[in-house]
């Protein structure tokens, strides 16, 4: 049985040429592109996936975003749970040599993509410079999201602190947190954010804000930025 973890992360951009540039420059990263997706390798290790926005959600003004996959046993019963606590469905596809994704929106708007199949291994690391090492939730109110989270995977939530949550898996291993954040500072929006782990902070933010990015907020050990597009959000943390 599988985890219920998050084992990957992809960016939908309306921009694959910039956000391409922008990715390499600051990660190292070198893209190759199969049909219409694109993957990142760092020393011949698939890192994540790029894709350009499909044109319904252009049109609906959908900002660029990063999105955080989550292994399940089974896509359609996830779904179903998924739709009984009020999360939306905003597309469900089963892809030929790959397995089963949907995509799924909780009750609050945050987006996530969940994965049935054996061909999409996890990408995330402890410790790999410029790799993907954590995916976290930001919301504006933790205690409505929850119930969803806890009826649709089979994770246990504990609150570290006020506003924050820690989110551990089946085999009581800590593999993601939820975080409270005011309108304010995150913006309206509600998403999961992913993080990437670099060996020297100040000099990645250097060449993200070179490159185009913007600083969001600095908590020391971490900054979370936007990339060239201004909206899409992730984090920059020191191994």
């Amino acid at each position: 049985m599988k985890a219920n973890n998050p084992i990957f992360s992809d960016l939908s951009t309306y921009n694959p040429d910039e956000s391409i540039s922008f990715y390499e420059e600051v990660f190292t990263w070198k893209f190759y592109k199969e049909y219409e997706y694109h993957t990142a390798y760092l020393n011949n290790e698939a890192i994540i996936g790029l894709y350009e926005t499909p044109e319904k959600f252009k049109q609906m003004r959908m900002p660029h975003f990063w999105m955080t996959y989550i292994q399940v046993n089974n896509v359609n019963k996830t779904v179903e749970k998924a739709r009984k606590l009020g999360g939306i469905i905003e597309m469900t596809e089963d892809i030929q040599g790959y397995g089963k994704v949907a995509l799924i929106r909780d009750p609050q708007g945050s987006g996530f993509t969940i994965y049935e199949g054996d061909y999409l291994e996890s990408t995330r690391t402890q410790n790999t410079p410029n790799s993907l090492v954590w995916n976290e939730l930001h919301v504006s109110d933790a205690d409505n999201i929850i119930p969803f989270y806890l009826g649709i995977f089979d994770w246990e939530i504990k609150k570290l602190e006020q506003g924050v949550y820690n989110v551990f898996n089946k085999n009581n291993e800590h593999i993601s947190d939820i975080i409270e954040i005011p309108n304010e500072l995150k913006g309206k929006y509600e998403y999961w954010v992913s993080c990437f782990g670099v060996v020297d902070l100040q000099a990645t933010k250097k060449k993200i804000l070179k490159n185009g990015g913007t600083l969001v907020f600095d908590e020391g050990n971490r900054i979370l930025f936007t990339d060239n597009s201004t909206e899409a959000f992730f984090y920059a943390a020191e191994l």
